[in-house]
């Protein structure tokens, strides 16, 4: 398991949902590249409404047609680790917005892999 504390480095990545990469979600393929990197995570957040360089806004109302939902893929790590992964997100992203901001890892712990829940100090989470 990866350890992170104190100053990472946090990409984030913006696109839509109906991006793709060889006829697959976009946010799947940059989550996947971000686990076989060895990165200490990445999650993908989907957004209920937004707009970006085209300018166009896409949003869930019901009143509107939009299908392709802002989402944010959202990647921290070292900063040395999560830079050598950026030519592979220079790659992917063809349309969209990658921004990079310094921050700070206060608690970073997985799950314990023998009960698949965390243990802190004797104490089971649930």
């Amino acid at each position: 398991m990866t350890r992170l504390t104190g100053n990472a480095l946090r990409v984030t990545v913006y696109i839509g949902e109906n991006d793709t990469w060889h006829h697959k979600p976009l946010y799947a393929e940059i989550v996947h590249r971000a686990h076989a990197a060895g990165l200490a995570g990445a999650s993908v957040f989907r957004g209920v409404e937004g707009f970006g360089a085209s300018s166009l806004i896409h949003t869930s109302r019901l009143l509107s047609l939009s299908e392709d939902l802002p989402v944010a893929v959202v990647i921290v790590d070292t900063e040395a680790r999560v830079r050598e992964f950026l030519p592979q997100l220079d790659e992917l992203v063809t349309e969209g917005l990658v921004t990079l901001d310094a921050c700070e890892v206060i608690r970073y712990v997985g799950r314990d892999e023998n009960r698949g829940i965390a243990d802190t100090k004797g104490k089971k989470s649930l």
